[in-house]
């Protein structure tokens, strides 16, 4: 893999999702290939509603639950040798399981959706106005078919 990723489970809730840990290094794989990104790091922390809302609350002053939060890294050094650190993404499993169930997806897909969008966002991408959401969503779609996901935004 051109990406290097690491996987942390930190909530019991994720260990009943069985082949969690292929899904989310195929969707990674996926986005480094639309992008083009190669040589990167990054890490994926599996957790629940209670530590990703004190994320929340203490990063983005939101003192709630949400699905997913990213972590860009700060720039390399001019120079810096090896792979790059692009930053870690954070999952909730309550939220992700309340929003699959509420818009009838299978959790799977949803959390390959939520690992891409995370993706994104290390990389720069954001969707606060139209036309960068329209480009950001775009990505998400092509990289999503890739893995033979449908259109969460159908």
């Amino acid at each position: 893999m051109a990406v290097h990723l690491d996987i942390v489970v930190s909530s019991p809730l994720w260990k009943s999702v069985g082949g969690l840990r292929p899904m989310l290094r195929r969707a990674v794989a996926a986005a480094a290939a639309q992008v083009r990104l190669d040589d990167a790091e990054l890490a994926i922390v599996l957790t629940d509603d209670a530590a990703i809302r004190t994320l929340n609350r203490s990063w983005r002053k939101r003192d709630r639950p949400t699905n997913v939060l990213s972590f860009p890294a700060p720039p390399a050094p001019s120079g810096a040798a090896g792979r790059r650190l692009i930053g870690d993404i954070v999952i909730a499993y309550e939220t992700t399981a309340r929003e699959a169930a509420a818009q009838a997806k299978p959790f799977k897909n949803h959390v390959s959706h939520l690992a891409v969008h995370g993706f994104l966002h290390l990389l720069g991408y954001d969707h606060g106005r139209k036309g960068e959401a329209e480009e950001m969503e775009g990505l998400e779609r092509a990289i999503l078919f890739a893995l033979g996901v449908p259109d969460p935004f159908a």
